[in-house]
């Protein structure tokens, strides 16, 4: 997509960002209220502990991304990529690629030593993209709610 750009969001992206992350959440059958999307924007526009990036073309936001670095005990640090969501009528055309391009870079410049995120096996789009771009290191995550 030749006029596509990415760049960190700024107060006025927060309502294509909701709608964005919004269907994010829907494809994985989840939901937030209203406070919850309040502190997850909040948190990326403080840009400290999250962050956030989004891919435009003709000036409309077409996809978004949260990141955050952590320390790690067998290297530096490292950049966990958490959300990535490019609206439907804009895939197929490098968005998604685009922003873990600029995720990687961000990892980079703050020294972080990788960057990897986690799908649902099911996700076969999605993972159609994710095996061009990065290793399937074939670790299975578990977790506990609380």
């Amino acid at each position: 997509m030749e006029d596509l750009v990415v760049s960190k969001l700024g107060a006025a992206d927060r309502g294509a960002w909701q709608e964005l992350f919004g269907g994010y959440l829907t494809f994985y059958e989840t939901s937030l209220d209203a406070a919850g999307y309040d502190r997850a924007w909040q948190e990326c526009q403080r840009d400290e502990r999250m962050h956030a990036l989004g891919a435009r073309a003709g000036g409309e936001l077409i996809g978004i991304v949260h990141f955050l670095e952590h320390p790690s005990t067998t290297a530096a640090d490292v950049c966990y990529l958490q959300d990535l969501f490019t609206a439907p009528a804009a895939r197929g055309r490098g968005v998604g690629r685009a922003l873990i391009a600029a995720v990687v870079a961000a990892a980079s410049d703050r020294g972080c030593s990788r960057v990897y995120w986690v799908t649902h096996e099911t996700n076969t789009t999605a993972r159609a993209l994710y095996d061009k771009v990065a290793l399937n290191s074939g670790f299975i995550r578990y977790q506990i709610a609380l």
